[in-house]
C-alpha cells in the first residue's frame, strides 16, 4: 500500500524539493537578467510569478509530506488546502495575464492547472484513503516542474528573439 505510506516517499519528496529550491532560484535569476524585457510585455511578469509559484508550491508539499509524525488526514488536508490555494492563485494570474494578442499556448495553460488539480487530489485521496494517495503528489510535483521549466525557458531565451 505505498500510495498511504507516508515514510515510503521521503526520498522522492527530498529530492523533488531540491529540484524545485534550484528551479525556484533559476526562474529568478532569467527575470533579473531580463527584467526590463519581462516589464515591458505585463503578461510576463505574471508568467514569471505563475513560475515562481509553481516552483514553490512544489517545494511546500514536499517539505510538507517530509514532516515526521503526521497522520495521514492532517496531510491530506494540508495538501488539498495547497493545492487549493495554488491552483486559485494560477488561475487568477492566468486570468490577469490573458492577451488576445500575444495568445499564451493553450497546453502551458492546461498543463499548469493540471499540476494544482493533482495536488488537491492527492490531498483528498491521501485523507480518504482511496483512489491512489501519493502517487497523485508525484504526478502534481513533476507536472509542476515540467511547467516551471518550460515558463524558465520562455522568460529566459523567448523573450529574447
Amino acid at each position: 500500500m505505498y500510495p498511504y505510506q507516508i515514510a515510503s516517499w521521503t526520498g522522492f519528496l527530498s529530492v523533488a524539493a531540491g529540484v524545485a529550491a534550484t528551479l525556484t532560484g533559476l526562474i529568478f535569476v532569467a527575470v533579473s537578467i531580463n527584467l526590463s524585457r519581462v516589464l515591458e510585455f505585463p503578461p510576463l511578469a505574471d508568467r514569471a510569478a505563475e513560475s515562481i509559484l509553481q516552483m514553490f508550491g512544489a517545494l511546500i508539499v514536499s517539505m510538507c509530506v517530509l514532516l515526521p509524525g503526521q497522520s495521514r488526514l492532517v496531510l491530506g488536508v494540508e495538501l488539498a488546502i495547497a493545492g487549493l490555494i495554488l491552483w486559485v492563485l494560477q488561475t487568477l494570474l492566468q486570468y490577469r495575464s490573458y492577451n488576445r494578442e500575444y495568445p499564451r499556448p493553450i497546453i502551458s495553460i492546461a498543463l499548469s492547472q493540471l499540476s494544482a488539480a493533482t495536488l488537491l487530489v492527492a490531498g483528498i485521496s491521501l485523507a480518504i484513503g482511496t483512489f491512489g494517495g501519493l502517487y497523485w503528489l508525484a504526478a502534481g510535483v513533476i507536472l509542476s516542474v515540467t511547467v516551471g521549466v518550460s515558463n524558465a525557458w520562455v522568460l529566459l531565451v523567448e523573450i529574447l528573439r
